[in-house]
């Protein structure tokens, strides 16, 4: 099935208690489209890089099959760059550098080859851009999912508000759950963001799973216990990927699919974190995802 997917493509620097990296391959985008790709094809990226963006990057979408003719290149310009260093118990950061570069005057383009795409995963981007990207789809897509952040809500609520009932599926994180709804409990909190406009809620807990919401269903999958993290940059775009990247290879939209594919997103989400930047992510195979996903099935299997 065909999958869209709209998101940053970028430079990052990392400094993590294990080391600190130079300037890599980041950007939502690029770990949303890695990700997928091990599960399904058909995926086009939307997006927008400078003149420095290495040609060799471009050819790494290429070999993972991933259409980039709506991955524009300002020649002229320079890639968003991001820079952070992560605190001791890695689930702090300090942000050092943020550049936005090109990414600052990106409209969205979508080309027309993939204007119907069956599945759209909107990365974390202004409200308003997404909006532009779901007003291109012709015919509207058989399941919108959509990431945002705090940011969005202190700064553009009522774009947001408006994108909401827009999308089928929201993902944010549990502090952010908090303050979109503005209730403390999270099985409150989504009762309310699901009257919003989305028809599912996804809750990210980092180290401690997901939650998934929907009507008065709740479901919630673990995070794979990991002896070492070196990296989490990108670990939510990661699970975003594996959960759309199921989703189109599945091509069913019900609870029950969904709560399989929170587990292919915790799984690759999994390798993310392994080693600095996507360097996991290019190196696994299917027999490694099949085996983390088995590993997966023994941390929620029980009898009773």
């Amino acid at each position: 099935m065909s999958l869209l997917i709209v998101g940053t493509v970028a430079f990052d620097e990392v400094e993590t208690p294990y080391g600190k990296t130079g300037k890599i391959l980041g950007g939502a985008g690029t770990y949303i489209g890695l990700a997928a790709s091990h599960l399904t094809d058909n995926i086009s990226i939307v997006s927008v890089v400078g003149g420095d963006f290495p040609k060799e990057h471009l050819d790494l979408f290429r070999e993972k099959k991933i259409d980039i003719s709506g991955l524009k290149v300002v020649e002229d310009g320079k890639t968003f760059f991001w820079a952070g260093k992560y605190h001791q118990d890695m689930n702090t950061r300090d942000t050092l550098v943020t550049e936005l570069n090109v990414l600052a005057d990106f409209d969205p383009v979508v080309p027309a080859h993939a204007r119907n795409s069956e599945y759209l995963l909107l990365g974390n981007l202004t409200p308003a851009i997404q909006k532009r990207v779901i007003e291109q789809m012709e015919p509207r897509p058989k399941l919108i999912v959509m990431d945002t952040m705090n940011f969005w809500m202190n700064t553009a609520w009522d774009d947001l508000m408006e994108v909401l009932t827009m999308i089928d599926v929201l993902t944010i994180n549990d502090e952010e759950a908090r303050q979109l709804s503005g209730e403390q409990s999270l099985v409150k909190a989504a009762r309310k963001i699901l009257t919003m406009g989305p028809k599912y809620l996804i809750v990210k807990k980092g180290e401690h799973g997901a939650m998934l919401f929907y009507e008065d269903k709740v479901f919630i999958a673990p995070a794979m216990p990991l002896e070492e993290v070196f990296d989490p940059t990108g670990a939510g775009d990661t699970f975003a990927g594996g959960l759309i990247g199921y989703i189109a290879r599945r091509d069913d939209t019900s609870f029950d699919t969904l709560k399989t594919a929170i587990i292919y997103g915790s799984a690759m989400a999994s390798f993310t974190v392994e080693k600095f930047g996507t360097d996991r992510l290019l190196e696994i195979n299917s027999e490694e995802v099949s085996k983390r996903l088995a590993s997966f099935a023994e941390l929620v299997s029980f009898k009773f």
